[in-house]
């Protein structure tokens, strides 16, 4: 097969079928209201998400909580919003009720910003810290959960990608640097008991088989004690916890991975290829090819850090441009059982409906992303979020940001 026939195939996944085997990343757009609840323009963006026709589209990161949150304007998934929720996904469901549309549960952990919200720890990581919490809490946040999932699913998505990656909570959890004596700390049999209990109670909560369930992981965050080491001290990477991990999720439901890296704060090339070493992107191949011989063979993997590829034209060296490409490798990594799925994270900002023109045979029309990272830029200065290569609106927000820095800096000279 070509690989417009290859990445246009269909994939079952659980009781669904995606229509191709394009996954859109959860990538936060900071543009949420007040309440966290989708803005006009958090819904435009999504509805246009769906228009592409991706065979799944993932929410990005919702927080089950306000109290803990790494984004000023943040989603939030909590009793008060769960109408505007269920408007917000008619919506996107009536732009292409084909597209599987699933919601990303987080609770942001350390990772929550101090300048707004509560910075909270299950043991504290030098450079971050925050307020130790308590067995008490750690049952609160599994109940805010809970309730997110029942929320999203009464709202009409399709499923959750419960996250456990990033560095943000689910990941502080289970990386062995966890090693507080508690009952998620320590030894891995408890640190993955929290991720257990979570999917247990979820799928109990819920009650629906139809509901999918599954996980966002980071196979190695790269630092001393991080996910995917061999010790609470060490940054030798040994995947037997993640692969472990994904073997037990399976056990209790999970229908999908979504294979990552890194935790963005401290290893963020891990997390997102840089365009001065694409090659870094070949390890996340390698990393979803681990975690598909630890499953079933019916479990969707999902492969990330393919927007590096691009058109061809992406550094890479030893390899021809028509077969370094994001579309002729993805497939190639479909058709050699490498993964099911490729995940579009910067490009989807790029140019949301990528697999419509492949469908329609308009390759030649995609906008293609650059790699430039001022995406990033834009997030790490808590502003609306988008492509500053193909929308006015992000270079205009970029520019201005950086003229207010710089304004910041002389006055503090």
């Amino acid at each position: 097969m070509g690989y417009r026939e290859t990445l246009l195939e269909p994939v079952k996944i659980g009781a669904r079928t995606a229509q191709n085997r394009f996954f859109i990343q959860p990538m936060e757009t900071n543009d949420e209201d007040e309440t966290g609840d989708p803005s006009e323009r958090t819904t435009q963006r999504y509805e246009e998400l769906a228009r592409g026709e991706a065979g799944v589209v993932c929410l990005e990161a919702i927080s089950v909580t306000r109290e803990s949150r790494a984004r000023d304007n943040q989603l939030t998934i909590m009793e008060p919003n769960r109408e505007p929720l269920r408007q917000f996904v008619k919506r996107v469901k009536s732009a292409n009720p084909k597209t599987i549309f699933i919601f990303q549960l987080t609770h942001s952990g350390e990772l929550s910003s101090d300048k707004f919200s509560r910075r909270v720890t299950v043991n504290p990581l030098y450079g971050y810290g925050g307020d130790l919490l308590t067995e008490d809490e750690v049952d609160k946040i599994i109940d805010d959960f809970v309730l997110a999932a029942q929320i999203a699913h009464d709202a009409g998505a399709d499923g959750i990608d419960m996250k456990l990656c990033h560095g943000y909570f689910g990941s502080q959890v289970l990386r062995p640097y966890n090693s507080r004596t508690w009952k998620y700390g320590g030894a891995w049999e408890n640190r993955r008991q929290f991720a257990f209990d979570l999917y247990e109670r979820i799928a109990k909560a819920v009650g629906d088989k139809d509901f999918l369930i599954g996980s966002k992981i980071s196979a190695w965050e790269g630092f001393p004690g991080g996910f995917g080491t061999d010790g609470p001290a060490s940054p030798v990477m040994d995947l037997t916890e993640p692969l472990d991990l994904l073997r037990g999720l399976e056990e209790r439901g999970a229908q999908f991975f979504i294979q990552s890296a890194g935790s963005p704060g401290i290893t963020i090339s891990l997390t997102q290829v840089d365009k001065h070493i694409p090659y870094y992107a070949y390890i996340n191949q390698y990393w979803a090819k681990e975690f598909k011989r630890a499953v079933r063979p019916e479990t969707v993997i999902i492969g990330s850090n393919f927007s590096v590829f691009r058109d061809g034209n992406n550094g890479l060296c030893a390899v021809e441009a028509k077969d370094s490409g994001l579309l002729p490798y993805g497939a190639k990594c479909v058709e050699s059982g490498v993964l099911d799925m490729i995940a579009l994270g910067r490009q989807s900002f790029a140019d949301p409906l990528l697999p419509k023109k492949l469908r329609d045979g308009r390759e030649g029309d995609i906008k293609w992303c650059t790699v430039c990272d001022n995406c990033l830029e834009l997030l790490i200065r808590q502003t609306p979020v988008g492509c500053s290569t193909y929308n006015k609106r992000f270079t205009d927000l970029l520019v201005e940001q950086r003229k207010l820095h710089g304004k910041l800096q002389q006055a503090h000279t």
